[in-house]
């Protein structure tokens, strides 16, 4: 999900970021490349190789971005953010999922502090509100790979609408960008560097602590008691959300009391019920 048409700037400075960012490893090696098929081949590509964790490939154009549920992300040449990183977590395998979670908390937490409100969608968007709409500015993307009952290396791709101007008519309605909601052009390096000022803190907590420090860190940046409908195999589950578990499912308490765990699928806003009241007379 992503523009097709927007501002086209000059190519990433990869020493701007390096001055800017207020990280110490995260993103100290920094791979930059005009074009590419995608940043998360990149990086899965190097990890292979053994690089080591914290490694970040940016790219100012993607041929063939990827999104979640096997969507592509068009990535117009020089108006926004795409960037992927290597993690080489130590927590156990069961805990990685909620890393989704820790990205999207991270990022929206960097996009307050640049002044925007932002607020995650679970699992992996990143909303702006529109007038009375919450529309998508970014996602993320995480893709791991095991070694036996390990995990070997996490792929983290963040894509970021930074200075799009104009959507496709089916986007139109349901993305936005930085750019639009600040009425000005903004600088993508200093986007990239509070992004990494943001996660790499978040991830060492991660390490330390386990999938607590990402479930923390989503619910304090998500709009809970939000009636929605979750699209699930075989049907869709419907009723207020109330939190995360601790393996990154969604949970929502149905209009029976019930508290249903939602691991995968398509969540999006539902109607109030019209309950009907009986009355005296």
């Amino acid at each position: 999900m992503n523009a097709t048409m927007g501002h086209e700037g000059a190519p990433l400075d990869t020493v701007a970021v390096a001055s800017r960012r207020e990280s110490t490893w995260l993103g100290h090696r920094h791979v930059h490349v005009n074009t590419c098929v995608s940043t998360n081949d990149l990086v899965a590509a190097q990890a292979r190789a053994g690089a080591p964790e914290g490694l970040l490939v940016t790219a100012d154009q993607q041929t063939h971005g990827r999104g979640r549920l096997g969507r592509s992300w068009h990535s117009p040449r020089g108006a926004n953010l795409y960037l992927s990183l290597l993690l080489r977590p130590r927590r156990p395998a069961v805990e990685i999922p909620p890393l989704t979670l820790l990205a999207g908390g991270a990022l929206a937490k960097a996009m307050r502090g640049l002044g925007f409100d932002a607020r995650v969608k679970w699992p992996n968007d990143l909303l702006l509100r529109v007038g009375e709409q919450q529309r998508k500015v970014a996602g993320v993307l995480t893709e791991a790979s095991t070694e036996g009952n390990r995990i070997s290396h996490v792929v983290l791709g963040i894509g970021v609408n930074v200075n799009t101007e104009i959507f496709p008519d089916d986007l139109a309605d349901k993305a936005t960008s930085l750019r639009l909601a600040h009425g000005a052009v903004l600088s993508r390096e200093d986007v990239l560097a509070r992004i990494l000022s943001a996660f790499e803190p978040a991830y060492e907590r991660f390490q330390s602590v386990g999938v607590a420090a990402a479930i923390d860190l989503w619910e304090a940046h998500a709009e809970l008691g939000i009636r929605c409908r979750a699209h699930v195999s075989g049907g869709y589950i419907e009723g207020i959300t109330t939190g995360v578990a601790d393996d990154g499912a969604l949970l929502i308490r149905d209009d029976a009391g019930n508290v249903r765990r939602v691991i995968s699928g398509e969540v999006i806003p539902a109607p109030v019920p019209n309950i009907q009241r009986g009355g005296g007379g």
